[in-house]
């Protein structure tokens, strides 16, 4: 009994293990660039079978813009381009999740805290 057991969760474990998509299983790279340029810039392109495409270009460890696009397994074509230096991570595509507008009356409060600031008090250091 155990061994039937242990069989058929070997099964199932290997049809969740199957690729999602067949073509990723058969994808073929069709381009691939990447340069390195002494001064630390660089390029880098990859494109296979399947429609992954990803581009990036920078400057080592400073800063770096990009695009990557693909097929989800829902079927929606998603497309992101990207920055990344000083200030982070900046992604932007239609898929990602936006915040709701801020209400008019949290942007009337925090109006009213501006032009009312609190005073400063003094501490004494007796």
């Amino acid at each position: 009994m155990f061994k039937l057991v242990l069989v058929l969760a070997s099964l199932i474990a290997l049809g969740f293990c199957a690729p999602a998509n067949p073509a990723d299983e058969t994808a073929e790279t069709l381009k691939y660039v990447n340069v390195v340029n002494p001064d630390g810039s660089y390029n880098f392109e990859y494109e296979s079978s399947n429609g992954i495409n990803f581009a990036e270009n920078g400057v080592g460890g400073e800063s770096a813009t990009g695009s990557y696009s693909y097929t989800a397994p829902e079927g929606e074509a998603i497309q992101l381009t990207y920055t990344a230096d000083q200030n982070g991570y900046q992604p932007q595509g239609e898929h990602l999740p936006t915040p709701p507008p801020i209400p008019d009356y949290i942007i009337r409060s925090l109006e009213y805290i501006e032009s009312h600031p609190f005073p400063k008090i003094a501490l004494s250091t007796k």
